[in-house]
């Protein structure tokens, strides 16, 4: 049988090189934190246990992750991946298997991980093969091709840095004799610190079978300690995800230029142009197309619906044949019903825009409800808020909205009324009649200056 999993994640580092008042493992990749990604992974697992060892902004780290069954332990001070990994082993169960991850290596994919947790009693290490391995630790294989140890850079001669197999970090063993190897590990080097690495020679000795799992492709081997490394970890992630989704069919004019900071459900015939960003949860729907840079956020696109360049779109539903923008904004609430259009510079917030619905031009929606077949023209606003609450206002199926008018609510506009341009209405527009609100027009002799 399987030995229960257990995962110790090492997010204690101080995280130098960001040169940030952020605690590394909450800086973004994609849209989370770092240490996210690593979490979602151990859960994937259905680990029995997760330990989280931090150190440097260890309330910050606490305060990101509430309830979520983490076992926090606390390495108050940073003396190596091995002293990290002796915090933790209290919370340990002894008869699990422990895997051990880190907080700054957060593209390992699900099925590597698989391969890493799935032994009972060997030591698993993950390595990678990499085109630079400048500055890692180089597996040495025997002439079986087994793992006979991890050769530091600073101590490998000409012919072992020429290896490009190298040693990612992330190992798996069984926990009772981790328990006992790391009572073996001493400091070495000029910081005197405690390596988890230095295991391996442990079980070499010992006799303990030592296996490696390859990870699928570089990528999986990036750690995060500069900005630069997000941004090439953020650029592998892109890239992941780019392919993920076109995989499933859809046309993406740029994957270089595509930004995927959530989970996006596609159907069939979907287009994502240039520099197009989806944040949160996205659906699009069969033949679903968004223009270049555009943002959408937590929002979904029925059959056919479109949005064009430069739209902003934060949760909105978009019925089928809709069209939005160029240079819409739909904040949160907005629904568009099927062929409904809200075009450029048209802001929509908490409404609902009935089926053929348009707002074509320059118009501001708030707290709205909206018939179907209404015509909503340039400059038309709802003033929905009296300084201290938001009022609805409500317009029946077939009005037509004159330019540059302001409904004040709470008011109604009944089915099939017109509203001349540029009225003020205060009060209940009948159905099927034309209402004017506004001044009478003169014209006066100017004075003399």
């Amino acid at each position: 049988m399987a030995r229960p999993l257990n995962v110790v994640i090492l997010a204690a580092g101080k995280g130098t090189r960001m040169r940030s008042a952020l605690p590394k493992p909450l800086h973004l990749l994609g849209g989370k934190p770092l240490l996210a990604h690593v979490l979602d992974g151990a859960r994937r697992l259905k680990a029995q246990r997760m330990v989280v060892v931090c150190g440097h902004g260890a309330d910050s780290l606490r305060a990101a992750f509430p309830g979520l069954g983490i076992e926090w332990v606390v390495q108050a001070e940073q003396l190596g991946s091995g002293h990290a990994v002796i915090q933790a082993l209290p919370k340990v169960d002894p008869g699990s298997r422990v895997l051990v991850l880190y907080g700054d290596v957060p593209l390992v994919r699900h099925e590597t991980l698989t391969q890493l947790a799935g032994g009972r009693d060997d030591l698993t290490l993950l390595t990678a093969e990499v085109d630079d391995p400048f500055g890692y630790g180089r597996i040495a294989r025997n002439s079986d091709g087994f793992v006979a140890g991890i050769v530091e850079h600073a101590d490998a001669t000409p012919e072992q840095r020429r290896i490009r197999e190298i040693n990612v970090g992330p190992m798996a063993a069984p926990a009772k004799w981790l328990a006992n190897a790391c009572r073996l590990l001493k400091p070495t080097g000029v910081k005197q610190e405690v390596y988890i690495t230095h295991t391996v020679d442990i079980a070499l000795g010992e006799g303990l079978a030592v296996r490696a799992v390859r990870a699928r492709d570089a990528d999986e081997a990036l750690g995060v300690n500069s900005p630069a490394q997000l941004a090439g970890a953020w650029g592998a992630l892109r890239r992941r995800r780019a392919e993920a989704l076109m995989e499933q069919g859809v046309r993406i004019a740029d994957p270089h230029r595509l930004e995927i900071r959530g989970e996006v459900t596609v159907g069939r015939d979907v287009f994502l142009d240039v520099g197009v960003v989806l944040e949160g949860e996205i659906r699009l729907g069969d033949g679903a197309s968004i223009g270049p840079y555009s943002v959408v956020s937590n929002s979904s696109l029925d059959a056919d619906a479109r949005i064009e360049a430069h739209c902003v779109v934060d949760g909105a539903d978009i019925g089928a044949g809709a069209r939005v923008g160029p240079f819409a904004r739909l904040r949160p609430g907005a629904q568009l019903g099927a062929e409904s259009r809200v075009g450029n510079f048209v802001e929509v917030k908490n409404s609902e825009l009935g089926e053929g619905a348009k707002a074509s031009h320059l118009s501001y929606v708030g707290d709205s409800q909206v018939g179907r077949n209404v015509n909503i023209g340039a400059g038309v606003i709802t003033c929905n808020y009296d300084g201290r609450a938001k009022h609805r206002t409500v317009i029946g199926d077939g009005a037509f909205i004159g330019s540059g008018v302001e409904l004040v609510a709470p008011v109604e506009v009944g089915a099939g009324a017109v509203i001349g341009a540029g009225s003020t209405i205060t009060k209940p527009a009948p159905a099927k009649q034309l209402t004017i609100a506004r001044s009478r027009q003169k014209t006066l002799p100017l004075k003399k200056r």
